[in-house]
This record gives structure tokens, C-alpha cells and sequence, in this order.
């Protein structure tokens, strides 16, 4: 029977099928309490983890025995899997489980930005009337997606743009022009320069990486429509967060949504007080009860069967 150590949250049914056949260790509180991590890491045959808990150094070399690290998720920026490779272990994460999730809020957050007339609710419970000035709310048919990065997630963020009557742009440094998957989708092929200066919205899909750090700096923010709302549910290395205030009170941007941070959680910021449009949310575009279902047993499936 091997030992299995689930450092953050997990659907309670999938962790149950786990412990079906091995001994688990479900500790959502593990994550925040580093010397007990370490202590039940040294026992792991297995480790499962989200976006918090960073499978690199001390925690790594505290994981004598284990044999694969489950990701709740599929970004991989928190795991050193060259260093988790190297030493036998086997990186898991849940593609495609959550896609379904950030394609709802990328497309949800859009509408709403774009609209505007959604945070009136207090003003008419008050007794006020903003319908003139609310009156110049935007539709989203006809409007232009830009997707930065054409993976999983970007190509269901495409279908259910397409579907509401969105034009789709998508640029992605990794696939060639040609790539049958741009065609498949109806979605053009575009340099990352013409999708920024086109798109009247523009939604990241790609990793944090030394080449996308920043990728969204000031230079590239004011390279976008006047209007144009941005959506990041990627990483938030990807944005300048001073600058993207900065674009919001200015009115360069039409709006903002962002469920990813540079430091997470996101401690108290004075940049982002006041700013109009903006829509902050805690890094839970992949999160939702059926998206925790799906990731939960997709990886407790395909931790089970790398331990046999």
C-alpha cells in the first residue's frame, strides 16, 4: 500500500477513491504549514498539490520516495519538473479537466465588462435611476477575441466565443501558422502584434515562462484598442499589474478582468483601488464544483495507476 500526501483542497469522493487502495494523508491546511509538509512529504509515495504548493527545493529533496506528483490543475509553474524528472518522479497534471471553467469566466467576465450594467444594484436599491448613464453598455456579438496562446483552454474559450458571435483571433508562439487546429476551430492565425492592436478583447492562455514574464508590460497595454478589455486567468507574472491600473484610470482600457496575481494571495494594493471596470477574482477561473470533479478524479485516476 503506498502513501499518498494531498497537500491542498481536493473533491472529498475522489480522495475516498483514493484511499480505496493506498494511505492518504488529505491535509488542505499542508500547504500553508511548511515544516509539517516537509515531515509528511518524507513519507510520500505520491504527492498531490495545486498551484500553491511549490514542488521545488527543500520540499523536493524532502521527497525521498515519492514516484509522482499530481497537479489539481494544469499549469506547472509552481513544480520544477526537470528536477522532479530527474529523479524518477513522474509530473501529472489535469489537462483539458478545468478548460471548460476559465472558457465560462473568460466569456462571462467579457459580457459583464462590456456591458457595464451589471454593479447598478445598490444605485436602484437606493432609489437612483442610471439608466442614461448605463445606456452605453456594448454587445459582445461581433465583437473580436484575441487569445493569446492556442492550447486546450483557448480553443474551448474560442467555441464559446464563436457561439455568442465573436470573431476569433489567436496567436501562439509554439504553433505554426498552418496548424490544423486554428482551422478546426474557425479561429485566424495572427501575429501577436496585429491580435493586440485588432482585438476588442484579449485573453491570455500561456505559462509562465522567462519568454512570456511581463508580456504584457506598458509598451504592449498601450498597444491595445482604446476600449479593449483585457482577461487574464493564466499566471500573473504575464501582466504589469501597475500599468494595467494605470491603463483602466486613464480609460486607454474599457476594462479588466483578473484572476491571477504576481503574489498569491494578493496582499493589500494601492495600485488597483478606484479603478474603474475592474474585475478581481481569486484564482478560481478553473475552479467550480464540476471543474473540481472532473480534475479531482481525473488525477486521482492517473495517480492510482502510475503507483501500480
Amino acid at each position: 500500500m503506498s502513501r499518498i500526501v494531498v497537500t491542498e483542497f481536493m473533491d472529498e469522493r475522489a480522495v475516498a477513491r483514493l484511499r480505496s487502495g493506498h494511505d492518504v494523508r488529505y491535509d488542505p491546511g499542508l500547504v500553508d504549514d511548511a515544516p509539517r509538509l516537509r515531515t509528511e512529504a518524507a513519507a510520500a509515495d505520491a504527492i498531490v498539490v495545486r498551484n500553491r504548493t511549490q514542488v521545488r527545493g527543500d520540499l523536493l529533496a524532502a521527497l525521498a520516495r515519492c514516484r509522482v506528483v499530481g497537479r489539481l490543475g494544469v499549469g506547472l509553474d509552481n513544480i520544477d519538473v526537470p528536477a522532479c524528472e530527474a529523479r524518477g518522479m513522474k509530473v501529472i497534471p489535469a489537462t483539458g479537466a478545468n478548460a471548460l471553467s476559465v472558457a465560462e469566466y473568460v466569456v462571462g467576465s467579457a459580457m459583464l465588462l462590456l456591458r457595464g450594467a451589471y454593479r447598478s444594484t445598490s444605485a436602484v436599491a437606493g432609489g437612483e435611476w442610471p439608466r442614461a448613464a448605463l445606456a452605453g453598455g456594448r454587445e459582445i456579438a461581433g465583437k473580436t477575441l484575441g487569445l493569446v496562446g492556442f492550447g486546450s483552454i483557448g480553443r474551448r474559450t474560442a467555441g464559446l466565443a464563436r457561439a455568442v458571435g465573436m470573431d476569433v483571433a489567436a496567436h501562439d508562439a509554439m504553433m505554426a501558422a498552418d496548424h490544423p487546429a486554428f482551422a478546426a476551430h474557425g479561429v485566424r492565425c495572427v501575429s501577436l502584434d496585429a491580435l493586440v492592436a485588432s482585438a476588442d478583447v484579449v485573453s491570455l492562455h500561456v505559462p509562465l515562462v522567462e519568454s512570456t514574464r511581463g508580456l504584457f508590460g506598458a509598451a504592449r497595454i498601450a498597444a491595445m484598442r482604446k476600449g479593449a478589455i483585457l482577461v487574464n486567468t493564466a499566471r500573473g507574472g504575464l501582466v504589469d499589474e501597475v500599468a494595467l491600473a494605470a491603463a483602466l484610470s486613464s480609460g486607454q482600457l474599457g476594462g479588466a478582468a483578473i484572476d491571477v496575481f504576481a503574489a498569491e494571495p494578493l496582499p493589500r494594493v494601492p495600485h488597483f483601488e478606484g479603478c474603474p471596470n475592474l474585475l478581481l477574482t481569486p484564482h478560481v477561473a478553473g475552479v467550480t464544483a464540476e471543474a473540481n470533479e472532473r480534475v479531482s478524479f481525473l488525477i486521482a485516476d492517473k495517480v492510482m495507476e502510475a503507483l501500480r
